[in-house]
């Protein structure tokens, strides 16, 4: 039995940028030769979630949501569009198994942790690790959560909060919260698209990667989601769903 993994994420007609990563980590997951073929599919490009497995020939093909939350594009979206039954599906013939997405997975904590320290962050940093959120939605703020909390339980910074860019506790109050001079800023997103590139940038008055404002410095690291290391969650958990 042959084994496929598909990487399924949002995409847009828009931002040709906010699928880079997934293409990216695609060819991590070839270099690393687990699987016979790796593919991506989005729902705003081609290939469509619909034609995800047109002409995909293995017969074991798992299926791992590039999001960080677990809402409704993971939830009713992703399994609509691919007619997806459940955590594990018969699918033209084929064994489709649905994995949570990366967002979800304690390994991401590490990848946040890289980020920050990558920005400068020591043990007197705060981090704010920023999610999008949305009050529409209360299950997309809870990955977001749960990943600052296990980056705080390693206690290698001074002060671990979260922050969202659509609901409470906003990122615009965010110097508000943390007493440390040095806050680094941990983007919980997928890409570095619109929201990270520009958003983001805007509401909290940044200059660039590093900023000076009253005596503090604030410092703005990279879009999690396109961290090398993101590949290795996408292993862990493709390798847990083959145990299904």
């Amino acid at each position: 039995m042959s084994r496929g993994l598909l990487l399924v994420g949002h995409g847009s007609h828009l931002d040709g940028a906010s699928s880079a990563p997934f293409h990216a980590h695609a060819a991590r997951m070839r270099e690393r030769g687990a699987f016979d073929a790796v593919r991506v599919a989005t729902w705003k490009e081609e290939p469509s979630l619909p034609r995800a497995l047109d002409g995909f020939e293995p017969d074991d093909v798992t299926v791992v949501p590039i999001f960080m939350s677990d809402g409704y594009f993971t939830g009713e979206v992703v399994p609509r569009e691919m007619g997806l039954t459940g955590r594990v599906s018969c699918l033209r013939g084929k064994t489709v198994r649905y994995t949570a997405p990366v967002g979800s997975h304690p390994a991401l904590a590490r990848v946040i942790v890289q980020r920050a320290l990558e920005s400068g962050a020591t043990r007197d940093s705060a981090v704010a690790v920023l999610g999008h959120g949305t009050p529409r939605n209360p299950k997309s703020e809870t990955n977001i959560y749960e990943q600052a909390a296990r980056v705080r339980s390693m206690h290698l910074f001074g002060e671990v909060v979260t922050a969202f860019m659509d609901q409470e506790p906003n990122m615009r109050g965010l110097l508000d919260v943390v007493t440390a001079s040095d806050v680094v800023v941990v983007p919980l997103f997928i890409a570095n698209g619109w929201h990270v590139g520009s958003t983001i940038p805007s509401e909290l008055a940044l200059e660039g990667p590093e900023t000076r404002r009253g005596g503090r410095r604030l410092r703005y690291a990279t879009a999690v989601g396109t961290h090398p290391m993101v590949a290795d969650v996408i292993e862990e958990l493709a390798q847990d769903a083959a145990t299904w």
